[in-house]
């Protein structure tokens, strides 16, 4: 037994010495327990030989939420030797230090010696009903020498955030401040809204889940829930699906300096050695907390955009069936009854496609009869190609032709039938290439698209940074994993517009085959050429343009802002190729080349908003390429194809001035066209100089309005040339081109009512967020989504419709500008 008891005794005697030991480590180092009150001020002096705790006992209301703040000082600032401050409460514990280090995005240091920060509150719920709570603040520092301190505790007031009541506070980065708000009763989603008089100094505003830790520092504020930086505005929707409690914390941190926001490093701090000191950044807000809508105003906004859209199409119904009407009255007038065989050549006779001697070249012997007159023929040359319609490479085959057409293309005045020699299979061939390739390059364009919106979406739900999309966040509705569902369901025009102008060319297409079949005379040979491949494609384009917008409303951001413009300039490229092709049909643009030149203008945006913001060099390169391209085209335009775009047409152009300007000055042989030529460099020219001058933030815009302005300078010259002409404009084309005009001013006012901006940082962006401005969903944008959509609809039932007068006029007797 003796020598069983003789370890224990061992034991016992160690570790009585060990609690000797730190019993006198204790004596040599006092600490002084110290009982204090809420509201006090408390100040001392500590070294590493002195730590001061202070115990504070409250009692807390139940039912209520109480918040402490705690607001140290200290006139320490060496850094070897900060002084610490340890909170402990009753399930957590908070430590900072003083003074205060922050470090900036260029690794500059921040030192603070204020520093003020709030107590994660209790919960009230699990509270008794006399509830005695103890906190302990425990000063300490290893510093050789003394050190000044200064404590105050404080009961937060105005810590629970109230629906629709503005509470106004200040921060600073040693000083972030946080905010309790509970759901009320029957409310299901919120909207934070913040505002400040000041842009700078640079603000987070962060909404966290009720846990503790809350992360109100700069270096962690980014840790949990969703934030957003800002300058003067901020709002974020918050949904009580998110948080099952019903409550959550909104914070505000100061950032230590303005990068983030889209600032530089402040000028006002003074560098020693790799610390700096940083003046007082103090930021003064108001923040309001309101409903957003309810399930009902999406509902509502739905129908209202769908019923938007279904009147054009009861309205597209109502005009083809009037149309159809008509039209059917007007063959039984003309054609009689059905032995007569009027109106329509014989079978037995068809168009002569030999040339003999002493006949008419391509001459009609048979004619449609109305009212027992005849239609005198039509003398142009024709040639019919038996070999197979789908190669392109059967154009011109006959070596004789290539010159008879040069002889038919330098006539000083020439007719739609000059230009519409080529079987007219052949040319509905090459014309349905331009279909069938947009189909293709927007399958292969939009998939890739919709799975990197996707991932953007994902990221933004996961992380919580609302930095990365640029939304107008005043007015953006989340439903689902949408986080702007009112600016993706404002594009649904396009889709629905652009299908129901397909089903109008398909209509006009059918009825026009229909007429061909039956070998009419006047669909062969009367009127402008139909030709529906374009109209199909400018359709299939509006519709892409629809769902490309979507995808990018889904994340804008400076990543993918080609989404939402690549096809509005294949719109307006294609609108000015059909218009160029109405009366040119044998001589317009092959698909390939189209699309190639669409391809460099995409090329040329991205190069544009990558390198165009500071670059003058860039724009000195845009702006020679857009002059040089701009004559280059002037001259093959101007001779009709005839003049071969190649590395040799600039000596031709410089043979052709030197000769008929500075010679003889000659009369241009082509007048019309030439004034249309020289307006449009004119307006070109004066493009690419305001571009070099300037140099415009918004390459994208400026590029697009490039195209519009071109688009809307050529249908001009049409609409002016075709009065010009005798001809006249029926009440149906006249009604769209009125529409078009209105409705694209009204688009362009909303257009121009910027909402945020990718192209400056997301802080900056937001202080251009503005309320919705209808039925409390939709918002400016959306608005120009409406618009827009509309009289791109409008703009193509012009282009459909212009020359519908035409259609009983002998195609000798359309003249071509």
């Amino acid at each position: 037994m003796g020598s069983a008891v003789l370890p224990v005794r061992i034991c016992l005697g160690f570790f009585v010495f060990l609690i000797l030991a730190q019993l006198a480590d204790a004596e040599s180092r006092p600490t002084d327990m110290k009982p204090a009150q809420i509201g006090k001020s408390y100040s001392g002096s500590i070294d590493k030989n002195i730590e001061e705790v202070y115990a504070f006992n409250y009692t807390s209301t139940p039912g209520k939420v109480d918040a402490l703040r705690v607001s140290v000082r200290s006139n320490s600032d060496d850094l070897e030797f900060p002084v610490l401050f340890v909170v402990r409460q009753q399930k957590g514990v908070l430590s900072w230090q003083v003074p205060l280090v922050f470090r900036g995005y260029y690794q500059r240091t921040y030192t603070y010696q204020d520093v003020s920060r709030t107590l994660c509150p209790i919960d009230p719920e699990h509270q008794t009903p006399t509830s005695q709570q103890f906190m302990y603040i425990d000063i300490a520092s290893m510093a050789p020498t003394r050190v000044q301190y200064e404590l105050i505790v404080r009961r937060l007031a105005n810590f629970e955030l109230q629906t629709d009541v503005p509470q106004n506070f200040s921060a600073s980065p040693s000083q972030p401040q946080y905010f309790l708000y509970s759901f009320p009763e029957g409310v299901d989603s919120v909207i934070i809204k913040v505002k400040s008089a000041e842009t700078y100094p640079c603000t987070v505003v962060s909404v966290q889940d009720i846990k503790c830790p809350v992360y109100d520092l700069d270096h962690n504020v980014e840790f949990n829930g969703v934030y957003q930086s800002m300058t003067k505005k901020a709002a974020i929707t918050v949904q009580r699906k998110d948080f099952p409690a019903g409550q959550f914390y909104t914070v505000f941190v100061i950032k230590p300096e303005d990068y983030t926001c889209g600032g530089s490093v402040p000028m006002s701090t003074i560098g020693i050695g790799n610390h700096t000191w940083n003046l007082k950044r103090v930021k003064h807000m108001e923040v309001t907390i309101t409903p957003a809508i309810n399930d009902s105003v999406y509902v509502h906004a739905t129908l209202l955009c769908l019923l938007f859209f279904l009147i054009f199409y009861l309205g597209a119904f109502v005009v083809l069936f009037i149309h159809h009407v008509r039209m059917q009255k007007k063959g039984l007038n003309i054609n009689g009854s059905p032995e007569e065989g009027e109106g329509t050549v014989a079978a037995s006779h068809p168009i002569s496609t030999s040339t003999p001697e002493g006949s008419s070249y391509g001459a009609i012997d048979e004619s449609r009869q109305s009212k027992k007159k005849s239609v005198p023929p039509i003398p142009r040359p024709r040639v019919y190609s038996d070999s197979s319609v789908d190669e392109e490479s059967d154009f011109d085959g006959i070596p004789e032709m290539e010159g008879d057409k040069n002889v038919i293309q330098a006539k000083t005045l020439l007719y739609v039938s000059d230009l519409s020699i080529k079987d007219r299979r052949t040319i509905s061939k090459k014309y349905r290439i331009y279909f069938w390739n947009i189909v293709t390059i927007a399958v292969f364009y939009a998939l890739p698209v919709v799975q990197l919106v996707i991932t953007y979406q994902t990221v933004v739900n996961v992380t919580g940074n609302q930095d990365i999309c640029y939304y107008n966040f005043l007015c953006a509705h989340p439903l689902g994993v949408l986080s702007a569902f009112n600016n993706i369901l404002s594009n649904l025009g396009h889709v629905l517009l652009g299908f129901l102008f397909l089903l109008i060319v398909l209509y006009r297409d059918l009825q026009h085959r229909s007429l061909l079949e039956v070998n009419d005379f006047y669909a062969l040979e009367f009127g402008i050429p139909k030709h529906f491949g374009l109209f199909y494609t400018m359709g299939m384009a509006l519709t892409t343009e629809g769902l490309l917008s979507a995808c990018y409303h889904v994340c804008p951001n400076y990543s993918n802002f080609q989404f939402d413009t690549s096809f509005m300039y294949m719109i307006a490229g294609l609108c000015m190729l059909k218009l160029y092709q109405t009366r040119h049909p044998d001589i317009n643009a092959s698909a390939y080349a189209a699309y190639a030149s669409f391809a460099l203008v995409i090329f040329l945006a991205v190069l544009g908003v990558v390198f165009g913001k500071d670059n003058w060099w860039f724009w000195a390169i845009f702006s020679i390429i857009h002059v040089v391209g701009s004559l280059a085209l002037s001259t093959h335009i101007y001779y009709m194809g005839r003049f071969r775009i190649d590395f040799g047409i600039f000596r031709r152009i410089f043979q052709i001035v030197y000769t008929d300007c500075m010679q003889q000055c000659s009369r241009p042989m082509y007048m019309d066209r030439m004034i249309l030529l020289i307006v449009g460099n004119i307006v070109n020219w004066f493009f690419a100089i305001f571009g070099l001058v300037y140099r415009p933030r918004d390459f994208a815009s400026y590029l697009l309005g490039i195209f519009i302005c071109n688009l809307l300078l050529y249908l001009a010259f049409y609409i002016i040339m075709k009065l010009r002409s005798s001809e006249k404009i029926r009440p149906l084309p006249l009604f769209c081109i009125l529409a078009t005009a209105g409705v694209w001013a009204a688009a362009l006012y909303f257009f121009f009512q910027n909402l945020s901006s990718w192209e400056e940082s997301p802080a900056q962006s937001r202080e251009k967020n503005r309320e919705c401005i209808l039925m409390h969903f939709f918002d400016d944008h959306d608005i120009w989504h409406f618009l827009s959509a509309t009289a791109m609809f409008f703009s193509f039932l012009v282009l459909l419709t212009l020359d519908d007068d035409l259609d009983d006029v002998r195609r000798d007797k359309i003249p071509v500008f």
